[in-house]
């Protein structure tokens, strides 16, 4: 995994990642992209697809409206905000 994919990642989640750190996710990000490509050869013609497996229902909980953080609250730790609003970095880059 090249180090400018995992710094460009740390980057749109908005973390600072130490040297020893971007070397980490390096070997993670390669571990998982290898284990993706073995699950890609996996045999699975003829096999029906599955959403689970466990026979279990979701079981929702009532509906019922709670006090929510206030506005000061949430804006409390926002690196920045404008207006009352959090404000973001684009991550868009626009198509001319």
């Amino acid at each position: 995994m090249k180090k400018a994919i995992v710094q460009h990642v740390a980057q749109l989640a908005n973390l600072k990642l130490s040297k020893e750190e971007v070397s980490q996710f390096q070997k993670e990000l390669a571990e998982i992209i290898d284990y993706v490509d073995q699950l890609k050869k996996v045999k699975t013609q003829g096999i029906e697809p599955t959403s689970q497996v466990t026979g279990l229902e979701n079981v929702f909980r009532q509906d019922i409206p709670h006090p929510s953080l206030s506005q000061s609250e949430v804006l409390a730790n926002a690196k920045k905000q404008t207006k009352g609003l959090i404000k973001v970095k684009a991550i868009f880059k626009e198509i001319t």
